[in-house]
């Protein structure tokens, strides 16, 4: 049910693939990428944050930006940093974080599988940041920025990968800037990727994990080629988008935490007076406090910690939207209490993903530069493939995956 499909990626050789590995372009600021590629010549993000070579006023999203985006590619392309390989490959990357590997297939995936719903989103995109990632796949001619997809877990595909990851050295192997360690092999066997693609035939669904913006700007591409094309096969490139999968079993979404700027008016006391009515709320008096299973909850405040369980009756298991613990709080914190009413637009809230930890909550609002912090027991991936399955969209910031994709490992051509 699933079409992955090979491609002849366009890669760095061995001797400068670290130096040119980038961040996704989506988890960092202008400034950010600028002082990350200091004096790195060989950096991606002179391709995927283009504007870092231009005056720091630069509007990113000018065309002054597109244009010294396009300089760039093919630049790489001329000085041989990147070389596209000469047949058509499936490949393997392997993440390490800590104690904890996951290997993923790369591939391409079809277009078809978005539309028809094979692929499964969980979240809403914004149209200005699709128009980027649009206008940026067009001037490239390429996927430049891999998406990240998972797929239920399958035993045949397991052991394709654990017996290359046994036997055959990897093509890249290095520990980024970072701390996190990526591997990544190229399959060869002309056999062996008949073979995957036959066990994907199997596979029900993949479900976008992480970038849907660029997902849905794929799509869009797609459309427009297609009325330039009419007379179009399906073996031209730009039916397919390239695509990390990896096995639903190995990954882990981490906490996507929230801190907010006032009271909304109340005084602490009244704030933890009117939690008690849907939480069953206890002073913690260690430095920091976690939480420990779903529907528990911490909340920093006036210098303490304090853990918030929600009642019974405030929930309903049996809803994959209800059940989660974003919308437990949302809807009786941050909304009834802190007329907090729309996540994406309200200037008063602030989100802090997982890896940042709890003491970037604390140091917030011991700074003053928020009141209260939140934070949540992370969502499951079963939770998310529930989500997806029903037809559901998840509330904005839900999900945060690590470590993310390093852009470097390989690029797919349209054309």
């Amino acid at each position: 049910m699933v079409v992955v499909r090979p491609f002849k990626g366009l890669r760095p050789p061995k001797e400068i693939v670290k130096k040119l590995a980038s961040r996704p372009y989506d988890v960092m600021n202008s400034e950010e990428a600028r002082e990350e590629a200091k004096g790195n010549k060989y950096s991606l993000l002179h391709v995927t944050k283009a504007e870092i070579d231009l005056p720091a006023w630069t509007d990113e999203h000018s065309q002054a930006v597109y244009d010294k985006v396009v300089e760039n590619f093919k630049a790489f392309q001329d000085k041989g940093w990147l070389v596209q390989d000469s047949e058509p490959r499936i490949y393997i990357y392997g993440q390490t974080m800590g104690e904890r590997t996951q290997y993923g297939f790369v591939a391409c995936t079809s277009i078809d599988d978005y539309f028809n719903g094979t692929i499964k989103k969980h979240e809403l995109t914004r149209k200005e940041k699709e128009d980027d990632r649009m206008v940026h796949v067009n001037i490239t001619d390429a996927n430049v920025e891999p998406v990240f997809f998972a797929y239920p877990a399958q035993a045949e595909l397991d052991g394709i990968i654990e017996n290359i990851v046994k036997n055959q050295e990897p093509e890249y192997d290095f520990v980024a800037d970072d701390g996190f360690w990526h591997h990544f092999w190229v399959i060869e066997d002309t056999n062996l990727i008949k073979k995957i693609q036959e066990l994907f035939d199997k596979v029900p669904a993949l479900y976008v994990a992480d970038g849907h913006h660029r997902t849905a700007a794929a799509a869009r591409v797609w459309l427009e080629r297609r009325k330039e094309h009419p007379d179009y096969t399906w073996d031209e490139e730009f039916n397919y988008f390239m695509a990390v999968i990896f096995p639903d079993n190995q990954l882990k979404i981490m906490d996507y935490n929230r801190v907010v700027k006032d009271l909304n008016g109340l005084s602490s006391e009244e704030l933890l007076s009117k939690l008690e009515k849907n939480f069953v709320v206890e002073e913690k008096w260690a430095d920091e406090y976690r939480p420990n299973a779903l529907h528990n909850f911490s909340m920093y405040l006036d210098g303490k910690w304090y853990s918030l369980t929600a009642k019974a009756w405030t929930f309903d298991d049996s809803d994959p939207i209800g059940v989660l613990d974003v919308t437990i709080l949302s809807n009786l914190v941050l909304d009834e209490l802190l007329w907090i009413k729309d996540l994406r637009t309200d200037k008063r809230i602030d989100f802090v993903w997982g890896l940042r930890g709890l003491w970037e909550l604390k140091r917030r609002v011991d700074n003053w530069e928020m009141e209260v912090a939140f934070a949540l027991y992370p969502v499951s991936m079963k939770q998310l493939i529930d989500i997806a399955d029903t037809g559901n969209i998840m509330p904005p910031k839900t999900t945060w995956f690590e470590p993310k994709l390093r852009s470097w490992l390989v690029i797919h051509k349209l054309s």
